[in-house]
């Protein structure tokens, strides 16, 4: 068994797009109009048949007092796995993303964590 599918909820697909496509770098796998929203997946360049990200609207009546409790405690929605977080931080920042955590090593890995712009805290993080 592999994980084929994950989801992060997002305030707008249209601008989720632009931040995950334009500022972190994945391509869009599939995006079929559903109704008004739209079946919206992207996956990292490196492994572009690996796991898709969905890129899903946020309209349940449940995500907003979810995230919100989330971003209120620092707790990062999902985590991304990165080369080296503190080069992936300072592209990220020059690149105007405000991030709530600066790089930070616990042990043999290394974190930070940042606003996608969509709602949420994300997090990237690298095992030495």
């Amino acid at each position: 068994m592999k994980i084929h599918l994950s989801s992060v909820f997002v305030n707008d697909q249209a601008q989720a797009q632009r931040f995950y496509t334009e500022v972190l770098g994945f391509q869009v796998k599939n995006d079929v109009p559903v109704g008004e929203d739209r079946w919206l997946t992207v996956v990292s360049p490196a492994d572009p048949d690996g796991t898709e990200l969905l890129l899903e609207p946020s309209g349940h009546p449940a995500v907003k007092p979810f995230r919100d409790a989330l971003v209120a405690d620092g707790i990062p929605y999902t985590s991304f796995a990165v080369d080296d977080v503190r080069a992936e931080f300072e592209r990220l920042q020059g690149l105007g993303v405000r991030f709530t955590q600066e790089p930070v090593e616990m042990g043999p890995v290394t974190v930070a964590v940042f606003d996608d712009t969509c709602g949420n805290l994300i997090q990237i993080a690298h095992t030495a």
